[in-house]
C-alpha cells in the first residue's frame, strides 16, 4: 500500500506500507522523532499524542494505535513540529516552562501536543482536553495553569496553515474501485464509497474492518495479532454523515465520538455528559459509534443509551440492507446478529422531548471502563409512569434491557415507594458477574440506586455529587 501525507508540514510518500504498522513505531524507528513516547501502548496515557488534521479540522489522537494507512491524505504534527521553523517556542511550550509544568519530562510532549491542539481550536475546557494525558510526578495543577496562561496568545502562523497545505495534496488511490472481476480482491483497501465497501466486504468477509482502531489497535499492540486482510473505513465519506430531521437523528457508523458528543449536547444532554467521560479527547477523536456497537462489548457505554432511546440499527451486506432495534443486535456474549460480510452502516435515534438520563459508574471518573452504565427513559403523565425503557451495560453478557423493572414501573406512581417496590425485579433481569471492577451485589445495588437517582432528579432534587454541597 502506498500513502502520502504531511509530517510537520513536509510531504511524505511511503511505498508498500504495512497496514498494521503504527504511526508511533514509524515515527520513532524510521524518522527518529522520539519526542512521541510509548507509555501504555493502548491509548490510555497520552504520552504518544500527535495532532491529526484533515478536512474536519485538527484533533489530538494517540499515535500508538494509529495505523499508517489512516494517515493517507492527512497531516500529522508531532511535538517536534509544535515549535516554529526557527525554533521559536509555541505559546503552550513557553507557558509550561513559565509555570513549571514539567518534572521528569516523559509525559510532557504528549501534554504539549494536546494543549497546542486545544489552543488551535480555541478549546478552553482544559480539564477535558487533558483528561487523556497522565502525569505521575509533576501534578496537574501547574500544567492546567500553563494551559490557562496560553489561552489568550495568538495561534502561531505555522500552526494555522496546515489545512492550506492539505489542499495541495492528491488523495491518491487506496480504494477498491480498481478491483476488477478478473482480479482477486485487494488484501488491504480504504474504500471511499459505501458501495465499494459493501462489494469488497461481501467478497472478503474474513477481512478486519478498521474504523478508529481504538480497539483493533490493541489486537496488534497487545495481542500481537497479524491481520491478513484489512479494510480501512476512515475514507468512506457516506459513513461519516449526520442527518437531523424533525423526528430523527441519523448517524453514520463512521461518525467519531467527539462529533456524537457535540450532537448530543443539543438533543440529549445526559447522554452527552456520559460521552464526555467516554475515553479521552484522543480516543473520542478516533473511535466511531459504529465500531463501538459492532464491537459488541457488554460494557460498551453507547448501547445502553441507544437502547433506552429506542434507536434502530442499519446493517448492509452487498446491496441488501436491513434494520433492527438495537437491543436485538446483541445476542449473547461475543455474538451479534451480523452475518459474514455484513457491516453496520448507520444508527437512527428518535428525536423527541428529552426524558433520557444516563449514569456511568466507574472507579476513575474520567477515561475509565464502566462497572455499570445505566440509561433511563421514563415518561410520566399526571404522576403515573406511562412508558419505561431501561438498559444497562456491565450487568450481563450483552447490553440488556431491564424488562421486569420496566413492567414494575409502568402504571404506577412515579415515587420513591414505587422505585423501592422494584427491588426484587432487578435480579430477574440481571445476574451480573463479580470482577475487578465491582462485585455482583454491588452492581445490583448500584443499578437500584441509579433508578432512585433518576426519580429524584426528575422531581427536581440535586443528585450530582459534584454539585451537591452540605
Amino acid at each position: 500500500m502506498d500513502i502520502s501525507f504531511l509530517l510537520n508540514g513536509e510531504s511524505v510518500v511511503l511505498r508498500d506500507v504495512s497496514p498494521t504498522r503504527t504511526a508511533l513505531d514509524w515515527l520513532r524507528e524510521e524518522r527518529g522523532l522520539r519526542g512521541t513516547k510509548e507509555g501504555c501502548n493502548e491509548g490510555d496515557c497520552g504520552a504518544c499524542t500527535v495532532m491529526l488534521t484533515d478536512a474536519r479540522g485538527s484533533r489530538a489522537v494517540n499515535a500508538c494505535i494509529l495505523f499508517l494507512p489512516q494517515l493517507h491524505g492527512r497531516a500529522l504534527r508531532t511535538v517536534e513540529g509544535i515549535s516554529g521553523p526557527d525554533g521559536a517556542p509555541h505559546p503552550v511550550q513557553q507557558a509550561m516552562v513559565d509555570h513549571h509544568g514539567s518534572q521528569c519530562g516523559f509525559c510532557t510532549p504528549g501534554f504539549v501536543v494536546s494543549m497546542a491542539t486545544a489552543h488551535l481550536n480555541g478549546d478552553t475546557g482544559h480539564d477535558d482536553a487533558l483528561a487523556g494525558n497522565l502525569c505521575r510526578c509533576t501534578g496537574y495543577a501547574p500544567i492546567v495553569r500553563a494551559a490557562e496562561a496560553a489561552t489568550s496568545a495568538p495561534v502561531p502562523d505555522w500552526m494555522s496553515q496546515e489545512s492550506l497545505r492539505l489542499t495541495e495534496m492528491s488523495s491518491g488511490g487506496l480504494g477498491a474501485a480498481e478491483w476488477g472481476a478478473d482480479s482477486p480482491p485487494p488484501a488491504v483497501a480504504a474504500p471511499e464509497r459505501a458501495d465499494e465497501l459493501a462489494r469488497l466486504y461481501e467478497a472478503t468477509p474474513d477481512a478486519t474492518l478498521v474504523a478508529g482502531a481504538t480497539d483493533v489497535g490493541l489486537w496488534v499492540t497487545k495481542q500481537l495479532r497479524d491481520l491478513d486482510r484489512v479494510i480501512f473505513l476512515n475514507r468512506c465519506a457516506e459513513l461519516q454523515e449526520i442527518e437531523v430531521s424533525e423526528d430523527s437523528l441519523h448517524i453514520g457508523a463512521g461518525v467519531t465520538m467527539d462529533r456524537v458528543l457535540t450532537l448530543m449536547k443539543e438533543h440529549y444532554p445526559s447522554y452527552a455528559e456520559m460521552l464526555r467521560r467516554y475515553g479521552s479527547a484522543q480516543v473520542r477523536a478516533a473511535a466511531t459509534i459504529g465500531g463501538n456497537i459492532a464491537n459488541g462489548s457488554p460494557i460498551g457505554d453507547n448501547p445502553p443509551a441507544l437502547i433506552a432511546l429506542g434507536a434502530v440499527l442499519h446493517l448492509r451486506k452487498g446491496d441488501t440492507r436491513r434494520t433492527l432495534p438495537i437491543e436485538d443486535f446483541f445476542l449473547e456474549y461475543g455474538k451479534q446478529d451480523r452475518q459474514p460480510g455484513e457491516f453496520v452502516e448507520a444508527v437512527t435515534i428518535p428525536r423527541k422531548a428529552d426524558r433520557l438520563r444516563v449514569y456511568k459508574l466507574s472507579k476513575r471518573f474520567d477515561q475509565d471502563i464502566s462497572a455499570a452504565c445505566g440509561a433511563f427513559w421514563i415518561e410520566v403523565e399526571n404522576g403515573t409512569v406511562t412508558e419505561a425503557r431501561i438498559a444497562f451495560g456491565g450487568m450481563a453478557g450483552t447490553p440488556k434491557r431491564a424488562t421486569h423493572v420496566e413492567q414494575a414501573l409502568v402504571g404506577q406512581t412515579w415515587s420513591e415507594a414505587t422505585v423501592k417496590a422494584t427491588a426484587d425485579a432487578w435480579e430477574k433481569d440481571y445476574q451480573p458477574m463479580s470482577d475487578m471492577r465491582a462485585s455482583a451485589a454491588y452492581r445490583l445495588e448500584a443499578a437500584r440506586n441509579m433508578l432512585t437517582r433518576c426519580m429524584l432528579a426528575d422531581q427536581g432534587a440535586a443528585t450530582d455529587v459534584r454539585e451537591v454541597r452540605a
